[in-house]
């Protein structure tokens, strides 16, 4: 009889000390830049955050610079459940829906100020198509204002002819189409290879990303043209948080409304940080000239034009409702 309540003693000891491991839940963040990258940190942080407010009961894991997924990969993976949470530069997916590249329609928001109102203007609208996907949108935090990088001094933008073009997405190849340049696809981790191997020698990108990728190695000229401020979204699969339980829920929208506001912070402050890096390590760092500036307006005029024509009736009511705000 001793025996028997020992072994059952034995068991309920152990069935207690396994409750907590069955009741942790880990998930996969997979992202697609540097760990040292604003948003890749930020995502530590929000991963920290929904941690601490669970008491260990979720876990996300955050793989940053590609690791998990590519860049382009990334949506998809969320979206079918090969990760439970992603944060993608949303403007890559343009192909898929013309509002995906709102905020990199050139020269319309330039400023952290009118990126915010731009994205106030359009959260609803893009949180309603990534539900049709399967995708429930968290937060989103912008990049610092787009230049243009070149291994040669730039007047104009005839200047840009015949070089190697590094795009990202449906704009940035337009706009090397129309420079008369080479573009050429390389998402932000293949980046440092591609400089190195002169697979490609100009492009348009932020600080952060011209930083990350030591840029300096391979360039010697930033013009501060302040094209636009593309956003990051970071996004749950909509059944993965359906499935768990209200407060947890809860902790994951507490911490993500924490995370936006710090997001944007961290890059506002850090922005003329990167420039002074660039600066620092040998760089010429600049604004356009006039000639250079009003060739960029000009190209940002055409392609304006073009997305208003790919997003229609829609895209011209988020463009008319931020212009109101």
């Amino acid at each position: 009889m001793k025996s028997r309540l020992t072994g059952l003693c034995l068991v309920a000891g152990l069935a207690l000390a396994a409750a907590p491991a069955l009741a942790q839940t880990k998930w996969n963040l997979p992202a697609a830049y540097a760990p040292d990258n604003p948003h890749s940190e930020n995502l530590v942080a929000f991963a920290k955050d929904v941690d601490a407010a669970t008491s260990g009961k979720l876990q996300i894991t955050v793989h940053p610079a590609a690791s998990l997924f590519k860049a382009p990969d990334i949506k998809r993976a969320v979206a079918t459940g090969q990760a439970q949470m992603g944060e993608v530069l949303l403007s890559i997916h343009e192909n898929e829906d013309p509002i995906f590249g709102l905020d990199v329609v050139p020269f319309l928001s330039t400023s952290y100020p009118a990126a915010m109102k731009l994205y106030q203007a359009s959260k609803a609208t893009i949180a309603k198509k990534l539900e049709a996907q399967g995708l429930m949108l968290l937060f989103a935090v912008p990049w610092a204002p787009q230049g243009v990088y070149a291994n040669k001094p730039l007047a104009t933008i005839e200047d840009l002819k015949g070089m190697k073009w590094r795009a990202y997405n449906v704009g940035t190849t337009r706009i090397g189409e129309l420079v008369g340049a080479q573009p050429v696809t390389v998402q932000a981790a293949e980046l440092p290879q591609a400089l190195a191997t002169g697979v490609v020698n100009a492009f348009i990108t932020s600080g952060g990303t011209g930083y990350d990728s030591k840029v300096w190695e391979s360039l010697k000229y930033f013009y501060d043209v302040q094209a636009w401020l593309p956003k990051n979204f970071t996004f749950v699969n909509k059944a993965a948080f359906d499935a768990l339980d209200k407060p947890t829920q809860e902790a994951i929208l507490k911490a993500a409304a924490t995370a936006e506001t710090r997001g944007w912070k961290a890059w506002e402050a850090k922005s003329n940080w990167y420039l002074d890096q660039l600066k620092a390590k040998g760089m010429t760092v600049e604004p356009p000239g006039p000639a250079l500036k009003a060739g960029f307006q000009k190209i940002g005029e055409q392609l304006t034009a073009d997305w208003l024509k790919k997003a229609g009736a829609e895209g011209q009511a988020l463009v008319e409702a931020y212009k109101k705000m």
